[in-house]
């Protein structure tokens, strides 16, 4: 079991690696050196469950790299460094992200650290009162028409965190998780209400912004990618 206090994952797929070449080339390379991170691609077709590759900082896990698998990408990824790491907390973020301020997770971690009792899970806080049909499909059409939401709170895919116990807790609910469609609000969901007691709330879009497609020809001409 390899030491690694904070691990972060940010989710990608074969499609957009140009998304996270932008990522390792501008926000990544200022991250702290106590943060490992890794982009998850999916490929159904490997032979193991999953596998690392630190050369060029990706975690390649055995699932479909499509839209809608990407609760069972995102489990199998946790699986994957909960059997690989002894880390304390796992970060989790997209590859359409920016990160807009480099003292953020210096930050976080003096939050996490200083709170009585130290949080489990934390991000920006969704609080499902009551049941509805998510309108996301109109979105990503891949998704099913009728996608029911019921009452839970849970953080925003945006980026989030979890402890060792709450991905321990999660994975036991790996099989349920692989049944779902939306995966920060399946991660939320499925999360044993006791790792949501003492829920850190973050305001994450004063922190992240999204990368927009359209600045992709202009980052090229700049050389970012």
């Amino acid at each position: 079991m390899i030491e690694q206090e904070y691990i972060m994952l940010i989710m990608n797929c074969k499609k957009y690696v140009k998304k996270a070449a932008f990522q390792k080339r501008t926000w990544l390379s200022f991250i702290p050196s106590y943060l490992k991170f890794y982009h998850v691609i999916g490929d159904e077709t490997m032979n193991q469950p999953y596998r690392f590759d630190d050369e060029n900082q990706i975690l390649w896990v055995r699932i479909p790299d499509d839209y809608n698998s990407l609760p069972k990408k995102v489990i199998n990824a946790y699986e994957a460094v909960f059997n690989t790491f002894q880390f304390n907390y796992l970060f989790k973020t997209d590859d359409d992200q920016i990160l807009v301020n480099q003292k953020f997770f210096d930050m976080l971690t003096g939050l996490i650290t200083k709170r009585v009792p130290r949080p489990h899970y934390g991000g920006f806080i969704v609080n499902v009162d009551k049941p509805y049909l998510s309108q996301y499909n109109k979105i990503h059409p891949e998704l099913p028409d009728k996608l029911p939401l019921y009452v839970t709170k849970y953080c925003s895919g945006r980026f989030y965190f979890l402890s060792r116990s709450a991905v321990s807790n999660l994975l036991n609910k790996k099989d349920f998780i692989h049944n779902e469609y939306l995966e920060d609000y399946a991660i939320g969901f499925h999360l044993n209400p006791v790792f949501k007691e003492n829920m850190l709330s973050l305001a994450t879009n004063q922190f992240f912004t999204d990368i927009e497609m359209s600045d992709f020809p202009k980052w090229v001409e700049e050389g970012k990618i």
